[in-house]
Order: structure tokens, then C-alpha cells, then sequence
């Protein structure tokens, strides 16, 4: 069943690659040329064989990788300018940066489906394709995926921000107040922090929370009171001893306390907790 499609644009970029798949397009009896009309150039493939369907489904699938290539990038940077005006224009980029980080990890086949649909559903009934008309106009539930997604980006750019500057607010009030201990040992096992003094004993972690510094602002674990009253003892060093791998509590710790911090891998201490460890997981 004979079909003809018309696809109007003026962007050089878009014409090139149109042009380009074409050329290796695997569906015969297909043939195209490009001309220019008042206001558009115009490519104008026709199609003269039997499925049709497979023709269809074959130039959706081009034109969809032709969005996701050369205008992906394009609709963020005006999703971020139309939403989330109101940050900076390094703020923005960064925002931008973090999406396009989420894109390229998430598999690009379901953004690639919901394209390819839309184009397949429009030219089953259309003759005539108005390349930018229809990306603004008919790919709303593709730009309502990439919104989602964007929206994800902007929450964690929010928080990431909240906490590198309460990072540095906990960080200055080290540098700037003086110390009240010497030495002390933090041992990090299960998840869990033991603080030590300098002569191996206990120190009593103080769960009061009418006299913090520091709470997470969903539970009180005991790495929040922990960080808790070091923040009050505010140790000229900080002999942190990894029985287990680091992680972002530990991250953190290093960020807050900075040259003070010493790691410990096998010392007495590692080396004592890690058998306790171990006696534990065979009983």
C-alpha cells in the first residue's frame, strides 16, 4: 500500500541526520528527496511496497533516536529555564549535568518506546510531519517522563546542597571552638559507633536530645548521637578504627573534622573488635 510523509524542519543538524538514516534505511521500495518549500525544507519519502506497517514502525524508530539524539538535551535545558527559573545559572547546569548523568544510566529503550509509539500513532493517520510542532505538541508523555525524572534530579541537587553547607556550618564550629579531650577512638562496626578514650575505655554516649549539635531529622541512630558528642568533646585527634567498609557516615566524619581524623585498619583495637566480630557470627 502506497504511503508519502513529508517532514518539515529547517534545522541543518536534523536534515543531515534524517538524511543519513535514509540513506541506510533497510525497508525497500522506500525512496525520499529534500525540497525546499516557503518555509521549510521538506524531506519527502515515499513508500511503494506491501507493509506498510513495518514502513512505519522502521521511520518511527528513526525518528525517535533522532530526538532522543539531537533534542533530549534541548527540552531539559528548557524544562530547567521554565520550572526552576529561580536558581542560579551554575545551579541550573549542575542540575543539568545530574540529569543527563540519570539519563545515561537508565535504560534509554523506555523513553525510545514512548517516542516511537507517538510517531507511529501520528503517521499511521498523517501525511505531513512538523518535526519541532510535534515534539512541543505530541510528545507530551515523553517530556512528562523527562519532567519526572528532571523533578528527582532537583530534589537530590536540594538535599546534596542542604548538606554540603551543613557540612561546613559543623566543620567551621570545630575549627573555631576549642578541644576537650585529647584523643579519642571511634570504632565502627556493624554500622554502629563505639567511642573510646585514649586509655581504650568506654565513653558513655549521651542521648539527651535537648543539648545537640547534630540529629538526623527522621531517627535517632546511634552514628546521629554519636556524632553528637563528639561535636561536644571535639577531640584534637580522632583515631577512627574501620571494622567495616567506609561509608557516607564516615564520609561525613572526615568532611566535619578534617585533619584531626586518623583511619585505622589493623591496630590492638581493629584487630580485638574484629574477633569479637567473629566470635559473635559463630555462636
Amino acid at each position: 500500500m502506497p504511503k508519502s510523509i513529508c517532514i518539515k524542519t529547517n534545522n541543518s543538524d536534523t536534515l543531515s541526520y534524517i538524511i543519513n538514516e535514509l540513506e541506510h534505511f533497510n525497508v525497500s521500495d522506500t525512496y525520499f528527496s529534500c525540497k525546499k518549500f516557503k518555509n521549510f525544507k521538506n524531506i519527502i519519502i515515499h513508500y511503494n511496497g506491501k507493509n506498510l506497517i513495518f514502513f512505519l514502525s522502521s521511520l518511527s524508530k528513526v525518528l525517535s533516536y533522532l530526538v532522543l539524539d539531537l533534542y533530549e538535551n534541548f527540552i531539559i535545558r528548557h524544562l530547567i529555564s521554565y520550572d526552576y527559573f529561580y536558581f542560579s545559572p551554575s545551579e541550573r547546569q549542575e542540575i543539568f549535568n545530574l540529569c543527563i548523568d540519570n539519563l545515561n544510566y537508565e535504560d534509554s529503550l523506555d523513553r525510545l518506546n514512548i517516542v516511537e509509539t507517538s510517531f507511529f500513532e501520528y503517521l499511521k493517520e498523517n501525511k505531513t510531519l512538523n518535526l519541532i510542532g510535534f515534539i512541543n505538541f505530541r510528545l507530551l508523555k515523553y517530556i512528562e517522563h523527562l519532567s519526572t525524572i528532571l523533578d528527582i534530579c532537583v530534589n537530590k541537587f536540594v538535599i546534596d546542597k542542604e548538606y554540603i553547607e551543613f557540612i561546613n556550618l559543623l566543620r567551621t564550629y570545630v575549627n573555631s571552638s576549642k578541644s576537650n579531650i585529647d584523643i579519642v577512638h571511634l570504632v565502627y562496626t556493624n554500622k554502629e559507633s563505639i567511642l573510646l578514650d585514649e586509655y581504650k575505655n568506654i565513653i558513655p554516649i549521651n542521648k539527651n536530645i535537648l543539648n545537640v549539635h547534630y540529629l538526623s531529622d527522621i531517627s535517632f541512630s546511634s552514628n546521629d548521637y554519636a556524632l553528637n558528642n563528639l561535636l561536644s568533646l571535639l577531640p584534637n585527634k580522632l583515631y577512627i578504627h574501620l571494622i567495616d567498609a567506609k561509608d557516607e557516615f564516615i564520609n561525613s566524619l572526615e568532611n566535619i573534622f578534617d585533619k584531626r581524623i586518623y583511619l585505622c585498619h589493623d591496630c590492638d583495637i581493629c584487630r580485638l573488635y574484629k574477633n569479637m566480630g567473629n566470635l559473635s557470627k559463630k555462636k
